[in-house]
């Protein structure tokens, strides 16, 4: 018995021996890389800075560019979810307190800042030809129509837009999913943003585009109201609705112009009016539709039928359409059925978000395109040049997935009041001027719809003197086109000098 316990007390001796040894040899041994797994822990709170150059206007223009992520929190101070953001900083300016900071939102409502950031005001633009179309190789370059001569840039994504994300599967979608919840969180997270990067006494802008239009028209009121932060401009690039009320006639109506546009750029029209330039053409038809169109429609079934088909002859002028279809439509052209019918008997569809792009459908025959041609070309550029911008020009690191299109659903769109916050800003706040920005071909967001939404944003009048429009020869990512870049640009720059006061300037009626 007692050479049996002998065995045993040497082979444990043994054994611990050799695990001593091959511990004091582990710090020598090569180290494995972590999963990539570990690395899609969400991080809260992480910053990176570069530093760059553009060349903007013929100037050299010096910048730093931070990427990272700041918490949201809720009411206990907890932090709840990481929006990540992406800031561009003029580096050789020493006194910010007069340099505009523009803070950027895109839509969706479940899309990052993505398509404004690298193809409209940042320091680097998509790789597109000159309409807009894709290329290769994929990437970025330098754009030298940037607003960072002027204004620093800060791009925010929404909670499961790009690589923001909440900090557990545990916490609710109804924290963020929402017109005025997203509105709440993203107002108190551009609060510490600011405080952070000491931009309190700069004058601030808000830029947003389709969703993110009525995103910043709620945040406008939002900001002063309860973060106590006033602002010097709005601009809606390829505005929603933004909740103003239309039905019934006056909705059915008002998408004409659009429809008049897209046939004229198609060549759909009859001879005398696809000779007129497209502005020149184009009042012609908002006149019929607010002077015409919308009675006529009012008037439903008890309509005399010669009025009738006079409506119905002048559609089909406008639209490209012909009268039969338009008459078994009772005169209501839905926007599926004029992406699909206009170009129906040359084999292609049209684009819902801009009308240039064409698309090709299993079958002639139906109501509906099979695909939205314009998306799918912005994703086959914007998505790997997006990558490899954050990834390997600005170095970020992260296993997490960009979302181009983020999990927002279901999205809770009641009590939408935007367009009204949006008025009542102004009226609180004597600096506050509002600019938007439409695409003659964008049939989302239609340029029409966005006049109208101008024109009952203010039924007093009193506030015009603050608001503008201006239209671009493409759809809604208007700023694709190069041309369109440039000119569009350029307004912008007009409306934060023209809507930055003067020193000394007082904010008073």
């Amino acid at each position: 018995m007692r050479k049996y316990c002998l065995i045993i007390t040497v082979l444990i001796a043994w054994l611990i021996t050799t695990d001593l040894i091959a511990q004091k040899k582990a710090p020598d041994a090569p180290k494995e890389d972590k999963p990539a797994s570990l690395n899609l822990m969400v991080n809260t709170d992480s910053s990176i800075t570069v530093h760059s150059e553009v060349t903007i206007n013929g100037v050299r223009i010096p910048y730093t560019a931070n990427a990272g992520t700041m918490p949201v929190w809720d009411e206990e101070n907890k932090p709840i979810a990481s929006v990540f953001y992406t800031y561009y900083e003029r580096s050789d300016i020493k006194d910010r307190t007069t340099r505009p900071v523009l803070i950027s939102f895109n839509g969706g409502p479940g899309t990052p800042s993505v398509w404004m950031e690298i193809g409209y005001t940042g320091p680097r633009v998509l790789n597109v030809d000159e309409e807009g179309f894709p290329i290769q190789p994929y990437g970025v370059h330098e754009n030298s129509h940037s607003l960072l001569d002027i204004a620093d840039i800060v791009y925010i994504d929404p909670v499961n837009t790009g690589f923001s994300r909440p900090v557990s599967k545990d916490i609710p979608g109804t924290k963020f999913f929402g017109v005025n919840e997203d509105i709440k969180y993203l107002a108190e997270w551009i609060s510490s943003f600011v405080s952070r990067k000491n931009r309190w006494a700069s004058p601030k802008y808000l830029i947003g585009e389709s969703y993110g239009t009525t995103r910043v028209s709620g945040l406008a009121l939002e900001l002063q109201e309860v973060q106590w932060m006033y602002l010097n401009g709005v601009i809606l690039v390829s505005p929603t609705n933004l909740g103003i009320e239309r039905s019934g006639p006056v909705a059915e109506a008002l998408r004409i112009p659009y429809y008049a546009a897209t046939a004229w750029y198609h060549k759909m029209l009859p001879e005398d009016l696809q000779q007129k330039d497209l502005t020149s053409m184009l009042p012609e038809v908002e006149d019929f539709t607010i002077n015409e169109l919308i009675p006529a429609i009012a008037k439903g079934g008890f309509i005399d039928e010669d009025l009738r088909k006079k409506i119905a002859d002048k559609m089909t002028r406008y639209t490209g359409l012909s009268e039969k279809t338009i008459l078994q439509h009772n005169l209501d052209i839905k926007p599926d059925f004029f992406w699909k019918e206009l170009l129906r008997e040359k084999g292609f569809t049209i684009g819902r978000l801009d009308s240039r792009y064409r698309g090709i459908d299993r079958e002639a025959a139906g109501d509906v395109p099979d695909y939205n041609a314009e998306l799918n070309s912005w994703l086959h550029a914007f998505t790997p040049a997006m990558n490899i911008y954050l990834r390997e020009e600005l170095g970020y690191k992260t296993d997490l997935k960009y979302n181009m299109f983020g999990p927002v659903w279901p999205w809770d769109g009641k009590n939408d009041h935007t367009g009204e916050n949006l008025r009542q800003a102004m009226a609180e706040n004597p600096f506050l001027h509002v600019l938007i920005q439409s695409g003659y071909f964008d049939g989302a967001c239609d340029y029409f719809n966005a006049k109208y939404s101008l024109w009952q944003m203010d039924p007093s009048g009193r506030l015009k003197d603050r608001l503008s429009w201006k239209g671009y020869r493409s759809g809604h990512m208007m700023y694709l086109r190069k041309e369109d870049l440039s000119v569009a640009s350029d307004q912008l720059r007009e409306f934060i000098r023209n809507s930055t006061p003067k020193p000394g300037q007082a904010a008073k009626y």
